[in-house]
């Protein structure tokens, strides 16, 4: 494939009301970061750019628990994300503001170019409004009970407690969070971007261009949003936060772009600013076809990236991205981050109590990001815990990639006078050569996986390196031979050639490393006494990067081995500073408590003849309309341990793939069930069974023997489709 003439790679702009937690460095600026120290050892031309989110209702929310002001909040956080950002090696080559004049220039000359063009339209709407407070409510605003769980204090945008998005509408008693007042309904109007003119053109592009080379999930929720009609969707709100609509608009006055349009233009200001910072050219980053534009994300901002955004950016005269690799979530010990429920570990707290030089220094930022790297949710949600942590730092960096690397050195201090010592072609046997064979072809291997955005896989193949190496030595033992020299009169040479063949391997793991590990990748270079220029890509894969008779430095601990007490340390920290979930969960069912007791993850739809009990009470059309129900299709299915009703299945529902608990494993061999093809009820709040959360309901008949049967389509269809 022709190689692009540019990169420019952005991360999701973070809210700046609070600090940030792993979840977020996981889902997008550590993959990203990744992506661009390896272009950048390419030698290609990339820019990365990022900053903070600093306008929307989250802003002012977070000035009034604080009580202070929308713009204190933002100068309080913007400087301490960016510093963590920063100490946990993120190296954005600009950490840009949308609350900087550029910003509101740039959102203002798009907002403008579009609705000169007829690109927007205005529609007037009834929304609610505090009387008291003389001001429309964002749905951040406005607190009531939620009609899926009960929840008497769900938000008018999502239910804190059940995870159900929302509409303020929806919400039963609603109140004003601004007076406590319930609110009115008053007629204002806004500005739309017209979705729905553009479904044939995001069907086309992503669907039919896309559909193969970008991730299964991403092409998934696109193709559900664009088959469920899309809609118009307001870019104004009435607000006194956020970039002011043009004096010249008529109507506008009072009126803010609403934050989902400003944000990611907000990527076209940071570009701008790092090109005055530079001295470049900020448009052909934008504006040329040879620009290869990469939006790293997590899934809850596939709709804006992969939808929204690109209809934006076409209408502008802008160029699309060319992927947009978004990772799904990522859980810390067994649930789900959360801010509001302090179950979450901050960037800031991570440093505070590991990257400190007196806890660890740089070597354990390295760690996390090894260590979420290794967990990332690139197709599924994965877990943080501490012990995984604990074991991928003492398992896998010390006793095999550190203790690798510390053991050549060690050994060529002792048996070579500290010196690379020669190659003896004429010595070399099948596992000298194997070895060799092993670190060329690294770099070709790491290289397409990273190319693909499979850097899971990638930082596999590195640390597999460092592991081919240990065996090397081991097989090889130079400290045996160390005894044979008066003995074997080549026993130094093959000492010289397993070195030799251990150092350039060394000096081989700094420049596969560096992507991911980049503060070990310098500490290598220090012990190897090598400059940096020898993490350029094109290196990799040489015997030749450490000069025979070079002295090199007397080794030193790459990383330091993690302690059972520093890990009890950190649970502890974490459920003491909790909230209690259960309190919620009690607060939440007060209305739905026979949903809560017989709740289970599958359903049993038995007929007239197995159960002879009257029907449930009637409902109405509108309760059976709050089900969601799809086909999914079974993917992986295993049994639980010490659990002989319950199989886990992982089910593809064409947007994503679900963990699933299902009670069938009485009735149903694993092995046999891949393929299927089910009915899922997707709403439903996830439930935790056996330790695993299990985010959905499977449908099943059950005849008057007591079998249970699949409730399916007769004919194969897509998973996800609608079953209504």
């Amino acid at each position: 494939m022709k190689q692009p003439k540019r990169y420019l790679i952005t991360a999701a702009l973070p809210y700046a009301n609070g600090l940030k937690h792993i979840g977020h460095l996981a889902g997008a600026y550590l993959p990203a970061d990744i992506y661009v120290r390896y272009l950048r050892a390419q030698k290609r031309d990339v820019v990365f750019v990022c900053g903070s989110d600093e306008h929307g209702t989250a802003i002012p929310i977070q000035a009034t628990k604080e009580g202070t002001t929308a713009q204190a909040i933002i100068d309080k956080y913007h400087p301490i994300i960016e510093q963590n950002f920063n100490e946990l090696g993120i190296s954005f080559d600009i950490y840009h503001r949308t609350s900087s004049p550029i910003h509101h220039e740039t959102a203002s000359e798009f907002f403008t170019a579009l609705n000169n063009k007829g690109d927007l339209i205005t529609k007037e709407s009834e929304q609610y409004y505090d009387e008291q407070a003389q001001s429309f409510l964002a749905d951040r605003y406005i607190k009531g009970t939620c009609p899926n769980c009960g929840f008497q204090a769900a938000y008018g945008d999502q239910c804190e407690s059940c995870g159900k998005s929302l509409s303020p509408d929806e919400l039963i008693n609603p109140v004003s969070t601004l007076s406590g007042n319930t609110p009115v309904k008053k007629l204002t109007k806004h500005w739309y971007l017209p979705l729905d003119r553009h479904e044939n053109f995001l069907r086309k592009w992503i669907i039919e261009e896309h559909g193969n080379d970008w991730r299964s999930t991403v092409v998934g929720q696109c193709k559900s949003w664009i088959d469920g009609g899309l809609q118009p969707r307001a870019v104004t709100r009435d607000l006194d936060w956020g970039v002011a609509l043009p004096n010249d608009v008529e109507g506008g006055k009072g009126k803010v772009l609403y934050v989902w349009f400003d944000a990611p233009i907000g990527y076209i200001s940071a570009t701008k600013q790092w090109a005055l910072n530079t001295g470049k050219d900020w448009r052909p980053y934008w504006e040329d076809q040879d620009t290869k534009l990469i939006h790293f994300i997590g899934k809850d901002n596939i709709v804006f990236h992969c939808i929204i955004f690109p209809v934006m950016l076409q209408l502008h005269g802008n160029i699309l991205p060319t992927n947009v690799p978004a990772n799904e979530f990522m859980n810390l010990e067994g649930d789900k981050m959360s801010t509001s429920r302090n179950w979450k570990l901050e960037m800031e707290d991570y440093i505070n109590d590991f990257i400190k030089p007196e806890n660890g220094g740089s070597q354990l930022a390295d760690t996390l990001r090894y260590y979420l790297t290794a967990i990332a949710p690139e197709s599924k949600d994965s877990e943080f815990t501490w012990k995984g942590f604990q074991d991928a730092n003492n398992s896998e960096l010390v006793s095999i990639f550190g203790n690798f690397i510390n053991r050549a050195l060690v050994l060529m201090h002792k048996l070579c006078n500290g010196k690379v010592p020669p190659l003896h072609n004429e010595l070399l046997d099948e596992l000298d050569h194997t070895t060799i064979e092993a670190i060329q072809q690294s770099k070709q291997k790491v290289e397409q996986l990273l190319e693909d955005y499979k850097f899971r896989d990638a930082q596999f193949e590195v640390i597999n390196l460092a592991r081919i190496g240990n065996q090397y030595m081991q097989k090889k033992e130079p400290w045996i031979l160390a005894k044979q020299l008066e003995s074997n009169p080549s026993a130094q040479q093959l000492i010289n050639n397993c070195l030799h063949i251990c150092l350039q391997l060394t000096a081989n793991l700094a420049i596969l490393s560096n992507p991911f590990l980049p503060f070990t990748a310098k500490k290598i270079c220090y012990l190897l006494k090598v400059v940096d220029k020898i993490l350029d890509w094109e290196n990799a894969g040489s015997m030749k990067l450490l000069s025979v008779g070079y002295s090199l430095r007397a080794p030193e601990l790459l990383f330091r081995k993690i302690e059972d007490e520093e890990i009890t340390k950190q649970i502890e920290k974490l459920k003491a500073a909790a909230v209690n979930k259960e309190t919620i969960a009690t607060t939440s069912n007060t209305n739905n408590t026979q949903s809560a007791a017989t709740a289970d993850t599958a359903i049993a739809i038995t007929g007239e003849s197995a159960d002879k009990s009257p029907v449930k009470p009637e409902i109405v059309f509108d309760d059976f309309a709050k089900i969601d129900l799809k086909v999914g299709t079974i993917v992986a299915a295993e049994k639980l341990e010490k659990a002989d009703k319950l199989l886990k299945l992982q089910v593809d529902l064409g947007f994503e793939t679900r963990t699933i608990v299902s009670g069938i494993a009485m009735h149903f061999a694993p092995a046999d069930i891949v393929g299927k093809q089910v009915t899922v009820v997707c709403n439903l709040a996830p439930r935790k069974m056996r330790g695993i959360e299990s985010n959905g309901m499977i449908l099943m008949a059950e005849d008057a023997n007591g079998k249970l049967h699949f409730v399916n389509p007769e004919d194969q269809i897509n998973p996800g489709s609608g079953v209504s």
